[in-house]
C-alpha cells in the first residue's frame, strides 16, 4: 500500500460513521497501522481479520509470493508474527485486534454494525465476491466502505475489487466519496446492498 493510499485510508476511517472499525485481509500489517491510529483518535478499536497463510497471489509460484513468510515446520505461509511485530512496533497493540480466521466463517457469526470496512483479502472472484456478500450488511449508514486494489483497466490489475466496487456503487446503498489511487472509498447512504 503506497504512502497516498494509506494516509486516505486512515483519513477515510476517521470520517466513518461511530462503531469499531475492521478490515478483511491483513497480511503484513501496513494497513493496520493507518487503521489503528484512526482507531486511536476515534476511541474505538480496528478488528483485523486474516487467516494469516496469504491469499492466492501469496503463494508459491505466484508474483507476490515471499517466501521468507513461509513456515518451515509446516511449509504454508504465516503471516502472523510479521503482522503482530507491526502492531507492537507501531505501538498500536491497544486498539488492533487481530482476528485470526477465515472471514466468511467469522461473518456467519458477527453481529455488530460496523462503522467502517476495509476490504482487501482474497482477491479472486470467490473470496472477494464472498467478503463483499459477508461484509457489507455489516456497515451501518453513514458507514464507510473501502476497498483497495481497484483498477478499471483490466491491464493495470485483477478484476474481482474492481467488480466490488460496482457492486457496491450499483446496488444504490453506496455513493463514492474519494478515489486515491487504487483505493476507492464509499460511504453508506442506504439499505441496499
Amino acid at each position: 500500500m503506497p504512502p497516498d493510499e494509506g494516509l486516505a485510508l486512515h483519513d477515510a476511517a476517521v470520517d466513518a460513521a461511530a462503531g469499531p472499525l475492521m478490515e478483511i485481509g491483513s497480511y503484513c500489517g501496513k494497513s493496520a497501522i493507518y487503521l489503528g491510529a484512526a482507531a486511536r483518535e476515534l476511541g474505538t478499536v480496528l478488528f483485523a481479520v486474516d487467516h494469516h497463510r496469504g491469499s492466492e497471489e501469496n503463494q508459491a509460484g505466484w508474483e507476490h509470493h515471499e517466501p521468507d513468510l513461509v513456515d518451515p515446520a509446516v511449509g504454508r505461509m504465516d503471516t502472523l508474527p510479521r503482522f503482530r511485530r507491526t502492531v507492537h512496533d507501531a505501538g498500536l497493540e491497544d486498539v488492533v485486534i487481530a482476528v485470526v480466521a477465515d472471514s466468511p466463517t467469522l461473518g456467519r457469526f458477527w453481529t455488530t454494525p460496523l462503522g467502517f470496512l476495509f476490504i482487501d483479502g482474497g482477491h479472486g472472484p470467490e473470496p472477494a465476491h464472498r467478503d463483499y456478500e459477508t461484509w457489507v450488511p455489516h456497515v451501518r449508514v453513514g458507514g464507510v466502505l473501502a476497498i483497495h486494489d481497484v483498477f478499471p483497466d483490466p491491464a493495470d490489475g485483477g478484476r474481482p475489487p474492481y467488480e466490488i466496487y460496482l457492486r457496491a456503487l450499483g446496488s444504490g446503498a453506496f455513493e463514492e466519496i474519494g478515489a486515491t489511487g487504487s483505493l476507492r472509498v464509499l460511504r453508506r447512504i442506504g439499505d441496499g446492498t
